[in-house]
């Protein structure tokens, strides 16, 4: 147990490195990049960044097979051979999706600013899925210090080439993208280099390979049409606000959007490393792990909530330009507590208990009730306030639905955690929207303080356990 919570510690300080200096590069993209372009630039950039959150999805269910198959198993005793197999014909596989968003774009796109940024998504395409195919082998091995190596050059990359605009004074939107795509590349032929004993070993038949393939996209389908949904939720409202106001609307409410998720990359961090570590679990454990992992990340997330207020009064004073939009943070700023919830805490149980099914369902009912959502809000009330709110409506309930069904699978009991949740997540939207910000500080610190004296026996608890962990450690 000693060595596994060393481990899990290891693994996490290399992933919280990574994702700290991704954090630190996205604060300096959200405070710089709109101060230095126009907002029409701005919503360019944040409309790439859009559509390439969405090439994960041309893995057919490919890498998410090889993810749940071989997920907790060590990188020394997979098959090199059929491993390397796959890694081609996935590669040539992608090169043919490439060129066909390519040739697409050329047939039936006539803005020219929508060109070149589908033209540098299919590029994007073509350099970054790839590589996703190796990082996530990487992750399901439990290769964390690998991984991190590849990501931190990644971003220190995207930092150095970002430093080099910034001083030359050649920002604007292509010259971003443009930068990306670079430190991309160079990174995914650096993850060739670190996978090459999987990358350059001999092929197995053809037939084999087709065999694996087809087994891993039937495994991992499910999972890919759960993660497509799950991105729909929020992307659809996102993709209608384009369409039914503006490119600068779409720009601000993305701004506001990319700040409210900066507190995921810590999330994602530790999301890394609980994948491998479930597997690894007996099942008998898991539900007590849930109770002691729910309570470590719900109390501080709770609290970081607070850090809202002076966030949106220093971003309107440095982007004036977005004030207005920035408003639309007390509306948002919650979602980042579902999301991490969900990324951390809930899909990392389902995987590891190969509830797919579960995943997919959960998101397909969000889906609907996002669909209605669009309808109601942009359709016939042309309401971008509802609008967004509708967010964070959405990713609560597709949070919650989830949580129940895990909770009910474990013998676990949430409800009374739920509610309490969901009443601050009212309380600070509330208190946000309509009230002054040094009044609205108070009351939800307030309300946090009673939410601390009403679970203080599970914190309590918590910490007993945490700390007799460290003391066996210390005894070693």
């Amino acid at each position: 147990m000693n060595n596994k919570v060393t481990m899990v510690l290891k693994n996490f300080s290399y992933t919280l490195t990574s994702n700290l200096i991704s954090m630190l590069i996205s604060i300096i993209m959200v405070i710089l990049v709109p101060k230095l372009i126009d907002i029409r630039e701005y919503s360019y950039w944040q409309l790439f960044i859009f559509y390439t959150s969405y090439v994960g999805f041309f893995n057919i269910g490919w890498v998410e097979g090889i993810y749940l198959k071989y997920g907790g198993q060590k990188f020394s005793s997979l098959n090199r051979n059929v491993f390397s197999t796959q890694f081609w014909m996935f590669m040539f596989y992608i090169c043919l999706v490439s060129m066909m968003i390519a040739l697409s774009t050329f047939l039936w796109v006539e803005d020219l600013d929508k060109q070149f940024i589908l033209y540098t998504v299919s590029l994007y395409t073509l350099v970054t899925v790839p590589r996703g195919f190796l990082l996530f082998i990487l992750q399901a091995t439990n290769k964390i210090k690998r991984f991190s190596r590849i990501m931190i050059f990644d971003r220190l990359l995207y930092c150095v080439f970002l430093l080099v605009l910034f001083v030359f004074n050649l920002v604007n939107y292509k010259s971003l993208i443009y930068v990306d795509l670079i430190a991309k590349l160079i990174t995914s032929i650096l993850s060739i280099i670190i996978c090459n004993e999987i990358v350059f070993s001999k092929f197995v038949k053809i037939k084999v390979g087709f065999k694996e393939t087809l087994d891993n996209i039937n495994v991992g389908i499910k999972l890919l049409i759960a993660n497509v949904v799950s991105l729909l939720v929020i992307g659809l409202v996102r993709l209608g606000i384009e369409r039914n106001w503006d490119i600068e609307t779409f720009g601000k409410i993305s701004l506001t959007m990319s700040i409210s998720n900066l507190l995921m990359v810590f999330i994602n961090a530790a999301g890394v490393v609980m994948f491998p570590l479930l597997r690894r679990t007996p099942e008998r454990k898991l539900p007590s792990m849930y109770s002691v992992l729910r309570t470590m990340l719900m109390v501080p997330l709770l609290a970081i909530l607070v850090l809202y207020f002076p966030i949106q009064d220093l971003l309107s004073n440095w982007l004036p330009q977005y004030s207005e939009s920035l408003k639309y943070m007390a509306l948002l700023f919650p979602m980042c507590l579902y999301e991490s919830k969900m990324a951390l805490l809930i899909n990392s149980y389902l995987k590891a208990l190969r509830k797919e099914k579960w995943i997919l369902k959960v998101n397909l009912i969000t889906l609907f009730f996002t669909l209605i959502s669009i309808f109601t809000t942009i359709i016939i009330f042309n309401n971008l306030t509802a609008t967004v709110i509708s967010i964070v409506c959405l990713l609560a309930f597709r949070c919650i639905y989830s949580e129940k069904i895990l909770a009910s699978h474990l013998g676990v009991k949430v409800r009374k955690d739920i509610i309490l949740e969901v009443a601050l997540t009212i309380i600070f939207m509330l208190s946000g929207w309509f009230v002054n910000e040094t009044f609205s500080v108070f009351i939800y610190l307030s309300v946090y303080g009673l939410y601390l004296i009403v679970t203080r026996k599970e914190i309590t608890n918590t910490l007993s356990i945490l700390r007799a962990q460290i003391n066996m450690k210390s005894d070693l």
